[in-house]
């Protein structure tokens, strides 16, 4: 389970950050940063750990209340366009800096979920797994995941062949069927690797 002893150990307002959508063959790649309130409950340290982890109704949950409690939020994305442009892992790092730039109040230090720094300005400390061992980055995992399966969702509903409601734009077999009946969509990232191999 994630617990504080990073954030801790480093001091001062740190952020937790955090993407998700590398993987998709549709949609954005989406990051989130978050600073944790002071003071932060046990009640709400206990409803956090690596969204993946978590039901939808978990993640739900846990992101309600760390609005309640005053958590730091903010997002950032990179496109399908600038995937193809940069690819999926400097787009990633793009969509971390841009979250991290719209904090309403600049950490003075990131945890990074992974084993690169985005290139931010201030100092950066990489955890592989990190979210399922900062609560801070955990954070993040469960608001970049809540909000990606929320787009993919609206998209859905004017894409609706591609199932992206339920399976958020990965290579599910009900999508992988739906682009060789249909054909791409503009959400599509023509160009990717694993949509090529189809």
């Amino acid at each position: 389970m994630p617990d504080l002893a990073h954030e801790r150990r480093i001091g001062g307002v740190v952020a937790g950050v955090d993407e998700v959508g590398r993987g998709p063959l549709a949609g954005p790649v989406l990051a989130a940063a978050v600073i944790l309130p002071p003071g932060m409950p046990d009640a709400l340290a206990g409803l956090l750990d690596d969204s993946k982890k978590l039901s939808a109704a978990q993640r739900m949950r846990a992101l309600a209340e760390l609005r309640a409690a005053g958590a730091e939020m903010a997002l950032g994305a990179a496109s399908v366009r600038e995937i193809a442009a940069l690819n999926i892992l400097r787009a990633a790092m793009l969509a971390m800096r841009r979250a991290i730039a719209r904090l309403p109040n600049p950490p003075g230090h990131v945890l990074v979920d992974g084993n690169r720094a985005p290139g931010c300005a201030m100092p950066c400390t990489m955890l592989v797994g990190g979210d399922g061992l900062s609560l801070s980055i955990a954070a993040a995992s469960i608001f970049a995941k809540v909000t990606r399966d929320a787009l993919m969702a609206r998209l859905d509903a004017r894409y609706p062949h591609y199932g992206w409601a339920r399976n958020a734009g990965y290579a599910a077999s009900v999508h992988r069927a739906a682009i060789i009946a249909h054909g791409p969509s503009p959400h599509h990232r023509v160009g990717f690797g694993p949509l090529l191999r189809g």
